[in-house]
């Protein structure tokens, strides 16, 4: 049994954000971070490994410095990973992104126990898209914002979060798992045994020319010129303006915010 975990890196939007002339990030000027819904989607899969001994595989589609962030997650537990990685991919939509990747994994190899887990959404795009437009691309079953994943002798029971409580799921393999942030599920540190060995361990880099053959990949749908939705406009909020404590009783405190909301004709 293998678990394919997507991943992604994204930028760090407590930082500086930046963005260029043809409105899309500027990735390369900015912090980046691992996706935290991502995070989950890896905890739960190496919780399955501890009791399953499966393989796990990290996917991204990304730069090559991506290498770095696939190698921490090598070192927190999983056993390999793939980098998918060219300039034809850059600037993907959620619908070009999705048959990159469907198309990679459809090429690695996609058994009757294995599954594909990913986080909910990315914090740069919040479109909650990817993950069952890949299970939609490959034709497998999916479950979205699961809490809790447990496997049985031939079924997948997964926790599936409601917004007034949850419903338990029984799935069947091959499927595919999109994962919510949870306090039930916090993330593993990196070993020292993993720091020391994840630079051993294989990844494997996937460019155009290896998956350009792949049925699941439409080449005029793909890349920033090929993707079906494009991004209008990006822009950085702008700042708030510091606020004012009024001082005094609370009475004193009110005639003044009258004062100063007459004073600014709001009132």
């Amino acid at each position: 049994m293998r678990i394919y975990v997507c991943v992604k890196q994204v930028p760090d939007t407590s930082g500086k954000v930046a963005v260029n002339p043809d409105g899309t990030l500027n990735r390369a000027s900015m912090a980046a971070i691992i996706n935290p819904d991502d995070m989950s989607a890896i905890e739960q899969a190496l919780r399955i490994k501890d009791t399953t001994h499966c393989q796990v595989t990290v996917v991204t589609m990304g730069p090559a410095p991506a290498e770095g962030m696939l190698r921490e997650i090598i070192a927190m537990g999983a056993d390999d990973a793939v980098l998918i990685s060219a300039r034809e991919f850059g600037g993907s939509d959620t619908f070009a992104t999705s048959q990159i990747i469907a198309a990679a994994i459809h090429k690695l190899g996609l058994g009757k126990e294995d599954m594909i887990f990913c986080g909910r959404q990315a914090i740069d795009g919040d479109t909650a898209q990817v993950g069952p437009q890949i299970a939609e691309k490959l034709g497998i079953p999916q479950v979205t914002y699961a809490a809790g994943i447990k496997k049985s002798e031939s079924l997948i029971l997964v926790k599936r979060m409601l917004e007034d409580g949850y419903m338990m799921i029984e799935v069947q393999t091959p499927c595919l798992i999109t994962c919510i942030k949870d306090k039930s599920i916090k993330p593993r540190y990196m070993t020292l045994s993993g720091i020391m060995e994840c630079y051993s361990k294989p990844l494997l880099v996937l460019d155009f020319e290896a998956l350009k053959e792949e049925p699941l990949i439409e080449l005029d749908t793909i890349g920033l010129k090929g993707s079906p939705t494009n991004i209008f406009k990006s822009f950085t909020p702008p700042q708030k303006g510091v606020g004012i404590m009024l001082q005094g009783s609370d009475k004193e405190k009110v005639d003044d915010l009258v004062d100063r909301l007459k004073t600014k004709h709001v009132i």
